[in-house]
């Protein structure tokens, strides 16, 4: 048994030189089946808000604030029988605010572009055991709650219409930390096809 929700909100405003994108993608997602009981599928809130001035055609000078969490507690799972809390509300959370440039080549692709970026990695939680990492979970210190990183980031963002009633909506962040290990690149991708197949009824 699966049953899962979301919903992604958008809305863009330009006028002149000015452009403002807002994003917000909320999702939550449980399975259940007989061999290894019930489980979280999917689990996040990813609000995104832009601000852009028009510098050149296709190319905007601007800010950025990006947050990302998830609403409920997720489990890593060593054994079928066993469970371990790596996560849960504000535990990672990150937070981003970034200047930099705009490329948006057409309507359905917008690319920032920030060699200076500031990045707050939010554990407010304690016991959290996280597979490969010492000390603090997410890169945060034992005994603290917030991390602060400055680096460069990059995030590309696609909607387009494939074929009548079938919508894709991908989006990619790059984080590189200056402070530690720059080469060491974080990535997060989400990809969401949706197909209107009849009047209230569609796939995702």
């Amino acid at each position: 048994i699966n049953a899962s929700g979301f919903m992604n909100l958008f809305a863009y405003y330009s006028k002149g030189k000015h452009s403002w994108d807002n994003s917000l993608d909320v999702a939550l997602g449980y399975v259940k089946t007989t061999s290894l009981g019930e489980r979280k599928s999917d689990d996040r809130i990813e609000l995104l808000t832009k601000y852009g001035y028009k510098i050149a055609p296709k190319w905007y000078v601007g800010g950025l604030v990006s947050f990302r969490t998830q609403m409920a507690p997720g489990f890593n799972y060593p054994k079928a029988d066993s469970s371990v809390k790596i996560s849960q509300f504000l535990a990672p959370a990150y937070l981003i605010v970034s200047l930099g440039l705009d490329y948006k080549p057409n309507k359905d692709l917008t690319v920032f572009i920030s060699p200076l970026s500031s990045r707050w990695v939010i554990v407010n939680a304690t016991g959290l055991v996280v597979p490969g990492q010492k000390g603090g979970a997410y890169g945060v210190p034992l005994g603290e709650t917030i991390n602060e990183e400055l680096g460069a980031y990059v995030t590309a963002n696609y909607l387009k219409d494939i074929v009548k009633n079938v919508t894709y909506k991908g989006k990619l962040e790059l984080f590189s930390n200056y402070k530690r290990n720059p080469q060491n690149v974080d990535v997060f991708m989400t990809n969401l096809i949706s197909a209107n197949i009849y009047k209230g009824i569609s796939a995702n």
